[in-house]
């Protein structure tokens, strides 16, 4: 190593081991692309390393410039407030490293590419020719709390449906906020086409992915006459490495500048007029690090546990993102 500099990919976590599995693949790749820096990941919730671990492992490599990168599409409430207060509280810590924060990947042109990719692959594995015209493309993000990251998605549906020449575009969401996937697709189904793709616009596998793929399968079968496709989630494509480099090279060169215009927590947002100034603050310690399903089966667990023994709701990877935030500054940091 011949750089002080490092990376830390900041994730969400899950319960899904594949999932933590295809996260933790994005630092081999970083290792591969940045290989004068030290490179590190961990996550939010759930999973181990926690983000303090990854930061503490580089601290005592001799990191002495950390740029913390957030494995996150979107700026909801992970980005606005969790991430920034895990980075905050460490960077304040250790005033004697320099500590960093990216933007995160938002509607970006090369993981436009990356989407269409997977749509087209799930289109040449099709039986059937179907003209693009008759086909209807729906795009699935995670789903928010937050109005501003939702309608990221709805981009990303309408430059997809325009820039591939589907027939028609729809957007549902995994959770959260509406339309949910089945509902999506109840009303995608009216509409006549022959085809209906359905995109998860996430990064990794895990268990929202695969209720997505089971509520494609429950419309396939009460629709026997419309052709449903699964497309794939974008994973660890090569496009997706160079977003998470040219936020690296960014940051390290100062123009890694959040947009700011319609975040809830600096603008009064129709909705949510009451979360304008809302404190910085994370709200995961209760699940921090208790590990992935895998992790409690050995331990002859079913569920998850809180550390107090108390049983965690099964929908907890999408309701975490409507709780709100404790925190009074809305200052992201970036």
């Amino acid at each position: 190593m011949t750089s002080n500099t490092a990376i830390m990919i900041c994730g969400h976590g899950s319960r899904d081991g594949e999932a933590v599995s295809e996260f933790n693949s994005l630092a081999a790749h970083m290792r591969g692309r940045f290989p004068h820096y030290d490179v590190e990941s961990g996550f939010l919730e759930f999973a181990k390393p926690v983000i303090r671990e990854g930061l503490e492992k580089l601290k005592g490599r001799g990191a002495k410039r950390i740029v913390c990168l957030s494995g996150m599409l979107f700026a909801a409430g992970h980005v606005k407030n969790d991430l920034p207060s895990e980075i905050n509280e460490f960077a304040a810590e250790n005033p004697g490293i320099e500590v960093l924060f990216g933007r995160e990947l938002a509607v970006d042109a090369k993981l436009l590419r990356a989407s269409s990719e997977r749509i087209e692959e799930a289109v040449k594995r099709a039986a059937a020719e179907v003209a693009r015209k008759e086909t209807l493309l729906m795009v699935v993000g995670r789903g928010t709390s937050d109005s501003d990251a939702n309608s990221n998605i709805s981009k990303v549906t309408r430059m997809l449906w325009e820039g591939m020449g589907f027939g028609w575009g729809m957007t549902s969401y995994s959770g959260v906020t509406y339309p949910l996937v089945d509902a999506g697709l109840a009303r995608a189904a009216k509409l006549g086409y022959r085809r209906i793709v359905v995109f998860p616009y996430f990064l990794f596998t895990g268990v929202l992915v695969r209720r997505i793929h089971d509520w494609t399968d429950e419309a396939a079968a009460r629709h026997p006459e419309i052709e449903f496709l699964k497309a794939g989630y974008i994973n660890d494509h090569p496009n997706l490495i160079e977003s998470f480099a040219e936020r690296v090279n960014e940051t390290l060169s100062g123009d890694n500048n959040m947009n700011c215009r319609l975040c809830k927590y600096r603008e009064q947002i129709i909705g949510y007029e009451g979360e304008v100034g809302m404190k910085q603050t994370g709200h995961h310690h209760h699940v921090r690090g208790i590990g992935t399903d895998a992790d409690h089966a050995r331990h002859h667990h079913n569920r998850l546990y809180r550390r107090d023994h108390h049983p965690l709701p099964h929908d907890l990877e999408e309701r975490e993102e409507a709780w709100p935030s404790q925190d009074g500054g809305g200052r992201c940091h970036v």
